[in-house]
């Protein structure tokens, strides 16, 4: 359950784009167009371990224990709902070897474990797709108050690029590009700050 709710979160790259306008006007021979100067993006660089902020970002702890007790109330009520199913179905075959039903009774309480079994894999997956959807929306707030806060942290710092980092997705980076500590103290103050509200 914990690989579900760490999946890959990475962190989108800034990139600057140039935007020019078009004159949909004719064009005439005797304008001179003046060349648009561009500036250079910055080319300071930076990373961000991943793994760091999922384990050390408090925002994530809280989540990740909420979805831990969601994942795992749902897992105690499908084993619970199962293990009745079988219980019932066990009995009933018993009983059906003992001759203790009439065909039509037999037929009538078959008939309702297969509704019951089919009750049950409707409530997995409907608990499957709720917690599917808590998963993505937690996912989104998570992206969202990391891009938040490195467009703040990024005013002053003034990379080109900040790289989420995780796992052997960067083959080499020297540490001296590393801002985690920095970014994880910086998430971890702004969401104390929310929580007091």
């Amino acid at each position: 359950m914990k690989n579900n709710i760490l999946f890959a979160v990475a962190i989108a790259a800034a990139t600057t784009f140039g935007f020019t306008s078009c004159n949909k006007s004719a064009p005439k021979m005797d304008d001179k167009t003046e060349p648009v100067e561009q500036k250079a993006p910055s080319t300071k660089i930076a990373y961000v371990e991943v793994d760091s902020i999922m384990t050390q970002y408090q925002f994530c702890k809280d989540y990740t224990k909420i979805l831990n007790a969601k994942g795992n109330n749902i897992q105690k009520t499908l084993a619970s709902r199962q293990q009745q199913l079988q219980g019932a179905a066990a009995n009933f075959q018993q009983k059906v070897q003992q001759n203790a039903y009439t065909r039509e009774q037999a037929e009538a309480i078959q008939a309702g474990l297969q509704k019951q079994s089919g009750d049950l894999q409707a409530l997995n997956q409907r608990l499957s797709s709720e917690f599917q959807a808590e998963t993505d929306k937690y996912n989104k707030a998570l992206h969202d108050s990391i891009q938040h806060y490195l467009a703040i942290y990024n005013k002053d710092h003034k990379y080109g690029m900040i790289f989420a980092k995780q796992g052997d997705n960067l083959l080499y980076a020297d540490k001296a590009y590393d801002i985690t500590a920095e970014v994880v103290a910086g998430l971890n103050k702004a969401y104390k700050g929310k929580a007091k509200k």
